[in-house]
């Protein structure tokens, strides 16, 4: 049995900020549970491009308001508390936060914790 709390986590080689918010990682790789678990925040007035080439990632909204929109297609999609949303094509992505976020994410296959954004303006940063 796995039991951590967001006050274990604070602070710890699991908290990992990376670039424009924080993502406290509850699960990881050598947990052996086949995908990772995350709180992560945005930090308000960020918009961040990001694609996961080695990951696939799924995102349940729980505080803030924001955007993600589909770089491929321009299609865009409001986050607000209580929506979900899955990239399952390795899709190339921005999130703009109007308000802080903070979302639970799971990755497959799972982080192994050491992962941080590489963020610049031409590019999306992937791990």
């Amino acid at each position: 049995m796995i039991v951590n709390s967001l006050d274990s986590i604070q602070g710890s080689e699991r908290d990992v900020a990376w670039g424009r918010g924080r993502s406290r990682r509850f699960l990881l790789a050598r947990d052996n549970m086949g995908f990772s678990f995350s709180d992560t925040t945005v930090e308000r007035g960020a918009t961040v491009v990001l694609q996961y080439r080695q990951h696939l990632e799924a995102c349940y909204i729980l505080e803030g308001a924001g955007q993600l929109t589909d770089e491929r297609t321009g299609e865009s999609h409001v986050l607000a508390p209580g929506v979900f949303f899955a990239l399952d094509k390795h899709d190339r992505h921005s999130v703009e936060a109007r308000e802080g976020l903070r979302m639970v994410c799971v990755f497959s296959p799972p982080l192994k914790g050491d992962e941080r954004h590489s963020l610049k303006e031409d590019a999306a940063s992937s791990y």
